[in-house]
């Protein structure tokens, strides 16, 4: 499932990673790149700033598309707090289902004070682990780049923000976040205590694999 759309060759190139455990590669792909011009959207607006964000990137998307020949098709679904709100869970499973049949999911925001004392499997964030769980996306790409013309801008000096071009990559089903078990207990000595495992497979540590997650 990808996770944003590639509306040009000229804009994406594989990225290639060596692991020193294996001679191949990794290959990162973008499965939404086709020849079709022709795309299927699920909206997640959420909640908070999320509806107001998602509407402004949906124009733009429109823009984008009437000026290279891409048509869009947009289905907006409930998630998060907009979601127990309307149906009374944070994924509902026509939610899940509409963004495995798209091209690409395009989320705003999860979460607020309102659903705050709500208990965990209703919190709005559960809904956003429950979809990284079921779409299996495996990682996120969180760019970081300075442009020249903001450079002034930034909080932090000059010398240390310019020239700043670095991509992190941020594992999102795998170690605490999905690991068992996990719950409350008690010690040896009698002492309430509280414990989650961190775990991966093999296949979520050695890069001789080929993973779609752009």
């Amino acid at each position: 499932m990808a996770a944003s759309l590639q509306f040009s060759a000229r804009f994406f190139k594989p990225q290639h990673f060596q692991s020193k455990h294996s001679a191949r590669p990794a290959v990162i792909r973008c499965s939404a790149t086709t020849t079709t011009k022709r795309y299927t959207i699920t909206l997640l607006p959420g909640d908070g700033i999320g509806p107001e964000v998602i509407a402004v990137a949906k124009n733009a998307l429109k823009l984008v598309g009437s000026l290279e020949g891409i048509e869009f098709e947009f289905k907006e679904m409930p998630v998060g707090g907009a979601a127990l709100d309307l149906t009374g869970v944070p994924l509902p499973e026509e939610t899940l289902s509409a963004a495995k049949q798209s091209d690409a999911v395009l989320l705003g925001a999860i979460g607020g004070y309102k659903w705050d004392n709500n208990e965990k499997h209703l919190k709005p964030e559960t809904g956003l682990l429950q979809l990284r769980e079921g779409l299996k996306v495996f990682a996120n790409l969180r760019p970081a780049s300075v442009l020249p013309q903001l450079v002034d801008a930034s909080t932090l000096k000059k010398e240390v923000a310019e020239g700043v071009d670095l991509m992190v990559v941020r594992e999102l089903t795998g170690g605490i976040y999905f690991g068992k078990p996990r719950g409350f207990s008690m010690s040896e000595n009698g002492e309430e205590i509280g414990f989650n495992t961190e775990v991966y497979a093999a296949y979520e540590v050695v890069s001789d694999t080929t993973y779609d997650f752009c």
